[in-house]
């Protein structure tokens, strides 16, 4: 069993605000893994510590910016999408079904703008919000996993702590 401690930095919705992709980076040299939900609006080339995947706004040419990716880290499976071609209506409920067809555990997502950090049948939802327009009434806001072992632990940095 793995039982390193990883830290993976999860955002979304930057929507051009590139600068604050390389200031996350700064702020958490200990990060193993930057993941990216969606409209970057920007270069993926020029960020080569995050992955990505392609919002309803990301327009730029290549195979960098996926639909859709799964990544292994330790023991966990995370899928990650911007969610943008998931209906509006059960959307958790179709991304937990999603991640499970693919042998995932957790689901990183965007294109709400709303940041939330939810369990659902035995799957976790994390949803950064965004760098820099919220729609939940929240400061803009990123989020970090911890992962060992079989443990996870997540949490929402909002604006007003970077």
């Amino acid at each position: 069993m793995d039982k390193k401690r990883y830290k993976v930095v999860i955002v979304s919705d930057s929507h051009g605000l590139s600068g604050l992709l390389d200031q996350i980076v700064k702020d958490n040299p200990d990060a193993d893994l930057f993941i990216h939900c969606g409209d970057l609006e920007d270069n993926p080339l020029d960020f080569n510590r995050w992955l990505f995947v392609r919002g309803n706004n990301d327009f730029f040419p290549g195979d960098t910016m996926p639909m859709e990716r799964t990544i292994k880290v330790g023991e966990h499976r995370i899928y990650v999408a911007h969610s943008h071609r998931v209906s509006f209506v059960n959307r958790e409920e179709q991304l937990v079904r999603i991640a499970r067809s693919y042998g995932c555990d957790i689901v990183c997502f965007g294109h709400t703008h709303c940041s939330m950090i939810k369990r659902m049948h035995d799957v976790l939802l994390v949803n950064p919000g965004s760098l820099w327009s919220s729609r939940d009434g929240k400061e803009p806001s990123y989020a970090i996993l911890y992962l060992e072992g079989m443990q996870v632990e997540a949490e929402l940095r909002f604006e007003s702590e970077w």
